[in-house]
């Protein structure tokens, strides 16, 4: 390898989990589901406060109808007979007593529209951290996702794997078949992933042909054996394969330490490709 590319490894092996490129796709619709959850969450809250108040006004209610009840059998004892103020204290007790009981009516609407809302919230935020065109995360939840199972990994001792993984000649496809055929091709990539990966095995699209997939309790020798199977599907159902790299986590690893080390192992496999095809 000459210095230019040692420089070049170097550098890409020294990118944090901020610089790396973007998702592509519609972003700016999850962006936007994004918004509306967060927005649907404070209006939740706004109902939650709202019918708070209004049980603090019916309570407020019942005491003065309480306080006008007690009024009235306070006058009628005193006087020894039934007193016309002592009947108005009891019209005025059961005024109170009625308005008491719209507001509580309307503060169970509000609860009822507050967990309404924080239902929608919930699943907005779920559709707003997965890619529009893959069903892969997207970079900022899969990071979040990723930071999760690594710490999980240092507190339980379990291994922790990522694979960098790029998808070869979507270019070409993109040429030759246009657009709608590499977001077909990549669809299929993940499709593929899934199927031979484990349920709970992390799928994070990275940029617009790159995916990091994150093994919990997995080993580098089963990580292979995995990919190999991957990229024999691929090959004979799509004539499409990819090119991963891997790389294991390690005792004061951060995630952008690993992300650099699988990224440099995505790139001398993809060297050592190009020099047995030479």
């Amino acid at each position: 390898m000459n210095t230019d590319n040692k420089l070049a490894t170097s550098k890409k092996a020294q990118n944090t989990v901020d610089q790396v490129k973007p998702s592509e796709g519609p972003n700016e619709v999850l962006d936007d589901r994004d918004q509306i959850a967060s927005d649907r969450k404070l209006t939740s809250e706004a109902d939650d406060r709202a019918a708070e108040a209004r049980d603090d006004r019916a309570e407020l209610r019942d005491n003065r109808a309480e306080a006008r009840d007690d009024r009235a059998e306070a006058r009628d004892r005193s006087l020894g007979k039934v007193d016309a103020g002592a009947g108005s204290d009891r019209v005025e007790a059961q005024r109170d007593r009625g308005i008491a009981a719209i507001d509580r009516a309307h503060a169970a609407a509000d609860r009822e529209a507050a967990l309404l809302n924080r239902d929608v919230s919930a699943k907005e935020r779920v559709i707003s951290s997965v890619d529009g065109l893959t069903g892969a995360l997207r970079r900022d939840a899969g990071i979040v996702q990723l930071e999760r199972d690594a710490s999980r990994a240092r507190r339980t001792g379990e291994p922790f794997l990522l694979a960098y993984v790029d998808v070869d000649g979507l270019k070409i496809t993109n040429d030759e078949k246009g657009h709608a055929g590499g977001d077909q091709l990549l669809r299929q990539i993940v499709d593929t992933l899934r199927i031979h990966l484990r349920s709970y095995d992390l799928v994070v699209r990275f940029g617009g042909d790159e995916f990091v997939c994150g093994l919990l309790d997995m080993t580098l020798e089963e990580a292979i054996m995995r990919f190999s199977a991957i990229n024999a599907e691929l090959k004979d159902t799509l004539e499409a394969s990819v090119t991963v790299g891997l790389a294991e986590l390690v005792e004061r690893d951060s995630l952008e330490d690993l992300l650099g080390r699988a990224d440099e192992a995505l790139y001398k496999e993809r060297q050592q490709r190009r020099t047995a095809r030479a």
